[in-house]
């Protein structure tokens, strides 16, 4: 089945920033995400992650806050040379205006602030460069939260930071945070929550994802949460296309409305995905599987496209009042 996508999280930016040859354009590469073959979908908008975190410094030897420079002009970059095919945006009515005209979208994330310093004072500038969505960290513990392998709640730093994403109409995105953090946010937030990329404990108890009562908390919000094709936080052996399934059903069964599940692949972040699954044109195999284990037509398609629409939409006109 051949449905536009709206894909929550991929890290590509790093892996084109990693190497400046053929083989790491957007365009076309050996990678699980280009714009090639997401030519293949019903349309596509993908969110870029900018992820960073502390440990840069040692990973590239160089300061992390010019890694993300360096990782942001390199898409921004990209983006400019297929400005034939792919847009920027950022609300819900920028992406269908994308569409109509035949154009993919582009929306670009923080995956862990550490490149900016983990500083709420940058956000402002960076929302005005196409930002909405941010994370608090990733997996180590930071000057605003703890994460879901250190543990720790959200610091007085953290909750001025959730307040200002919120007061711009950027995102909080709760994936890689800790229990704790997550139940702080929800504490305090004004606007609906994604965990961009983030699957559910109770069919693979892995701490990278959401207890039901979490995701149960994120559709209070009007949030959703996205997919990840991580293996391993799929199942923890033999993960495919149904165990992938698994997760999506229960999250429907949490929450019968549907609108509340999306997709946030995770792809170029991965190091193993579900078997049968090989970058972002398998999406349309996904949702054929999806077909066969029951789901319909219309659920598929909120889930591939409109319950983010949606969770944009909502957020824009947060940020206008």
């Amino acid at each position: 089945m051949r449905l536009p996508v709206f894909d929550l999280h991929c890290d590509t930016a790093l892996a084109l920033s990693e190497r400046a040859d053929q083989y790491t354009a957007l365009r076309s590469n050996h990678r699980h995400v280009d714009l090639t073959r997401a030519g293949e979908l019903g349309g596509y908008c993908q969110c870029f992650a900018m992820f960073t975190t502390p440990d840069f410094d040692k990973w590239f030897g160089k300061p992390v806050t010019e890694v993300f420079d360096n990782m942001l002009e390199n898409l921004e970059k990209e983006l400019a040379l297929n400005s034939d095919i792919i847009a920027r945006a950022g609300s819900a009515a920028e992406i269908e205006k994308n569409l109509a005209e035949g154009k993919m979208s582009a929306i670009l994330t923080l995956e862990g602030p550490a490149g900016i310093n983990f500083d709420a004072g940058r956000l402002e500038e960076l929302y005005g460069r196409g930002f909405r969505i941010s994370t608090l960290g990733w997996n180590e513990k930071n000057i605003l939260t703890g994460s879901h392998v250190t543990g720790g709640g959200l610091t007085d730093a953290g909750r001025e930071y959730v307040r200002e994403c919120q007061r711009l109409g950027i995102l909080v995105d709760v994936s890689h945070i800790s229990d704790e953090a997550f139940w702080d946010i929800m504490e305090i937030t004004e606007a609906p929550i994604v965990a961009s990329h983030s699957n559910l404990r109770s069919v693979c108890g892995h701490s990278r994802n959401l207890t039901e009562d979490m995701y149960r908390a994120i559709v209070q919000t009007g949030g959703t949460a996205g997919i990840n094709l991580c293996a391993p936080f799929i199942k923890a052996e033999g993960a495919d296309f149904n165990a992938t399934c698994d997760h999506i059903i229960r999250m429907l069964e949490i929450d019968p409305t549907g609108r509340h599940v999306s997709l946030g692949g995770d792809l170029d972040g991965c190091d193993e995905l579900p078997a049968g699954f090989v970058g972002i044109e398998s999406y349309n195999a996904l949702a054929d599987r999806l077909l066969e284990r029951g789901l319909d037509e219309l659920t598929i398609r909120n889930i591939y496209w409109h319950n983010t629409m949606g969770v944009m939409d909502r957020a824009v006109r947060n940020h206008k009042k």
